[in-house]
């Protein structure tokens, strides 16, 4: 796992598989998984709006609702297992 910073309130977390989560400020906003392209249907502020649209960079996304990129960021996680707890 990698962590971009791309800007002034702008990260990127590049995980080893090729997928990549795009933060503004502290929030996941957009994502690239499996090559398709994710972003909030949440409306945050006009700058992360802004963040978002250089993010995805016009390529064709599906719009999902926020609690995707906590989920999804979780399922990228290693969760240390119960041997090692």
């Amino acid at each position: 796992m990698k962590l971009k910073n791309k800007g002034t309130n702008e990260t990127e977390i590049h995980f080893k598989n090729g997928n990549v989560f795009f933060f503004s400020y502290d929030t996941p906003v957009a994502a690239c998984i499996d090559s398709r392209y994710y972003k909030t249907n949440e409306y945050h502020s006009r700058t992360t709006t802004r963040h978002t649209n250089r993010f995805l960079d016009g390529h064709v996304h599906v719009e999902v609702p926020q609690f995707f990129f906590d989920e999804e960021l979780d399922s990228h996680m290693i969760r240390p297992t119960e041997e090692m707890t």
